[in-house]
């Protein structure tokens, strides 16, 4: 089964973005097609690039779209074929540990010194611990051959 690509819609080249958006995408796709990949997920990436190419509305909707499909598609990728763009754990891991230990260590810096306006301590505390973590993953899936020459920005 052939894996298909985003389609270019006119008057695109007015939204940069957009452009940008698609083309990594479509950048994504190619680096898929190098690798093998099962019918079912070649099959279900063509549902969801036919439901970006089908769309009616504006530029701007699309953009929406576009950014509402990406974490679909790199979802599917990561738990079917076990593939992630490059950064993929930094980027998911930065914010887990700017919410999960960064607000932690803040409320217990406060707590500790009876002020809590050292909160603010903590946030950045558990970015560079979650960055951390992520980076050592993203080598993790390097090593293991897991990892897709393409990076995505969200």
């Amino acid at each position: 089964m052939i894996l298909k690509e985003i389609d270019k819609k006119e008057n695109i080249e007015e939204n940069k973005k957009l452009v940008a958006k698609i083309v990594r995408l479509n950048k994504l796709f190619s680096e898929l097609r190098k690798n093998k990949i099962t019918d079912d997920v070649v099959s279900k990436l063509n549902e969801y690039i036919d439901e970006i190419n089908s769309f009616p509305g504006t530029n701007r909707m699309l953009l929406k779209k576009l950014r509402s499909m990406q974490p679909k598609i790199l979802g599917l990728l990561e738990k079917e074929l076990k593939l992630v763009p490059k950064n993929y754990y930094r980027d998911k891991w930065l914010a887990i540990g700017l919410s999960v230990f960064g607000v932690s260590f803040g409320i217990a810096i406060g707590t500790a010194l009876g002020n809590m306006a050292f909160l603010g301590i903590g946030i950045p505390i558990g970015m560079v611990m979650g960055m951390g973590v992520g980076t050592s993953l993203d080598k993790k899936a390097f090593a293991e051959g897991r990892q897709l020459d393409v990076e995505m920005k969200y």
